[in-house]
């Protein structure tokens, strides 16, 4: 049986900020209907990769394909195919939630979107601030939204930059549905995060960053309890 294609191809990539590499060498490869973690502690490199992967930051060298589309070369058809959470930011103070959706609807030229967004809101209990504006949000509220932002459109990939991050149980939980749903529908996932329970119990694969280098591509299962904790500890050291 030929093995799938995946929708995530990272070949040896490399980042450089001047002076500074953030990711110095990554292989990665995701797949359709699979949520793969990228996890590591911070300054691991993980969201640079994201970044890369959402076509904000090119690459300096390496190769990076998603949905079929080089970042390079074909970034804007990246944009399209992805929805993206970035890890800080993306947010208009002024605008309220719904009116992010409907910017996001306007963009992405998305028709019967109404719906799906205020059961997204409702989710993410942002139901009620729905025409509050954002200044003012906590950060947990902020990472709900972006969310909700990148899952509107139910992409082909969806990339979910430290999603977790200050957030209450319940946004942990609606973010957790959200992958799943995204994982059924076929999509390819992919979460960054420092938080090791939360990169398995969302995820298949986890793939553990340090330094901006991968150390190793395991299952979660690999991760998972007091074994996995100290095989993750042994991988960071």
């Amino acid at each position: 049986m030929t093995p799938p294609e995946p929708v995530v191809d990272v070949r040896s990539l490399h980042v450089r900020f001047g002076e500074v590499e953030a990711v110095a060498g990554v292989d990665l490869q995701a797949y359709a209907g699979h949520a793969t973690a990228l996890l590591g502690r911070n300054g691991a490199g993980k969201s640079t990769t994201m970044r890369v992967l959402a076509g904000v930051v090119p690459p300096t060298a390496g190769s990076v394909t998603v949905a079929g589309h080089d970042v390079r070369t074909d970034a804007l058809a990246v944009k399209r195919a992805i929805g993206y959470c970035p890890d800080v930011g993306g947010l208009v103070p002024r605008a309220t939630p719904w009116e992010h959706l409907q910017l996001s609807a306007r963009l992405r030229r998305l028709d019967d979107w109404e719906a799906r967004g205020r059961d997204l809101l409702e989710r993410f209990e942002l139901g009620d601030v729905a025409h509050r504006v954002t200044t003012g949000f906590s950060h947990g509220m902020g990472r709900r939204l972006s969310v909700v932002l990148a899952a509107l459109h139910q992409p082909e990939v969806l990339l979910l930059d430290e999603p977790f991050d200050g957030v209450d149980p319940i946004g942990v939980e609606a973010t957790l549905d959200v992958i799943n749903d995204a994982r059924s529908r076929g999509a390819c996932v992919l979460v960054s995060t420092h938080l090791r329970e939360l990169a398995i119990q969302a995820c298949t694969t986890v793939t553990v960053l340090r330094g901006g280098s991968r150390v190793a591509t395991v299952t979660a299962l690999e991760m998972a309890g007091e074994e996995g904790a100290r095989a993750y500890r042994g991988l960071l050291d």
